[in-house]
């Protein structure tokens, strides 16, 4: 069970930094490569992973 705990903290606090830093540079690297349309809908697919995965690994109080 520590380690299952220890690796659901760590997956809590990289979730934040993660989406932080891979919107903002893999957006505009599609948008500059394949084109406007891909980097929109990449930033629509990433944003809702981003969003459920901050959901997933949000800690409540009870």
């Amino acid at each position: 069970m520590g380690v299952n705990r220890k690796a659901l903290r760590w997956i809590v606090a990289i979730t934040p930094v993660a989406g932080a830093v891979a919107f903002p540079v893999l957006v505009p690297l599609t948008m500059a490569k394949v084109g406007i349309g891909a980097g929109v809908g990449l930033a629509l697919v990433l944003s809702s992973l981003w969003f459920v995965g901050m959901l997933k690994t949000s800690e409540m109080p009870h």
